[in-house]
């Protein structure tokens, strides 16, 4: 009964923004980088913090002892992404933010307990560029909702069957988050996008998920369930920079762009695809009992040779 009135209240709280986002022209204009060519409303991933303040009404004495610093960092990370959804802010500004909102992350799944001092920049480091890179990649109709359900799934699996690591509605509200959000943005026309609020929000939530999972494992190979991001968007940047490109500017070479733009491929196809494939890898991490070192290569080495071979044959065809 919990869920169902969980996802009510989510699918409401949905139609409210949209009210509000219609009033005060919370929209995305279509540009020449874009994969779109209607205005949408944009900011729809606001959905991804109220179901923390739903999960906080619902668990008001755990979130206090146990989830309060990780929802001042998520709840920061959010707002001042929405901010930038409607006005474009300075890098210093939000960048900021992001490092406060990352000490607060760390600090919940107690990182600065077990990791020695000289690992802590790495963590900044990577935890930072993945929610950067989940920003670069929620670019079509349904990428950062299926692609974020995929994990959160596989987390939920893990969480179940192999290793108790949190809470399970932890889990399952963004979860519900994602189905809401999808039935919005899984279509055609999508009736929102997710802005930056949204792929922020979600990445960060995914990210202290799996940060929490290896704190408990001391297992790194978990950091490939999000790899399909990661192997796109590292060899997209090596790409920019041998090209002598600006790799902080937006830009049009992402693979599922070329697909979107060059091939007119449907963006729920593409979407479909990529997190079927994550989801596939996903499966290999859980069941494998691989050393991290074998698995690295078995998963980067052939999807790599596939994303440059697509990539090279859109490019040669185009003309790119």
């Amino acid at each position: 009964m919990e869920f169902l009135i969980v996802t009510i209240l989510l699918f409401i709280s949905m139609l409210i923004y949209f009210r509000i986002a219609d009033k005060y022209n919370i929209i995305d204009k279509p540009n020449h980088r874009s994969a779109h060519t209607q205005i949408t409303l944009r900011g729809g991933g606001i959905i991804f913090p109220v179901a923390f303040i739903i999960f906080s009404a619902f668990n008001f004495n755990e979130v206090i002892h146990n989830y309060w610093s990780f929802g001042l960092g998520l709840l920061a990370i959010s707002t001042i992404s929405f901010i930038d959804d409607i006005v474009t802010l300075s890098n210093k500004i939000r960048l900021s933010v992001h490092f406060i909102s990352v000490v607060l992350l760390l600090y919940f799944t107690g990182a600065f307990n077990v990791m020695p001092i000289w690992v802590w920049p790495i963590l900044f480091i990577l935890i930072i560029g993945t929610l950067n890179a989940y920003n670069f990649m929620d670019g079509i109709n349904g990428m950062t909702g299926l692609y974020s359900l995929v994990g959160l799934s596989s987390l939920l699996y893990i969480n179940e069957k192999v290793i108790s690591f949190t809470d399970e509605n932890f889990i399952l509200y963004p979860v519900l988050a994602c189905v809401v959000f999808l039935f919005f943005n899984f279509r055609k026309k999508a009736k929102c996008f997710a802005g930056d609020v949204g792929s922020m929000a979600i990445a960060f939530w995914v990210i202290g998920l799996i940060t929490l999972l290896i704190m408990k494992t001391q297992d790194y190979k978990y950091i490939f369930l999000l790899s399909v991001y990661g192997i796109e968007v590292v060899l997209t940047i090596i790409e920019r920079l041998l090209l002598k490109e600006n790799i902080f500017e937006a830009h049009r070479r992402h693979l599922y762009q070329l697909f979107a733009n060059e091939k007119k491929v449907s963006h729920l196809l593409i979407s479909f695809v990529y997190a079927l494939v994550q989801a596939i890898i996903n499966l290999f991490l859980i069941y494998s009992h691989w050393a991290i070192w074998i698995i690295i290569p078995v998963i980067f080495i052939p999807v790599g040779i596939i994303y440059l071979g697509l990539k090279w044959s859109l490019k040669k065809q185009y003309q790119l």
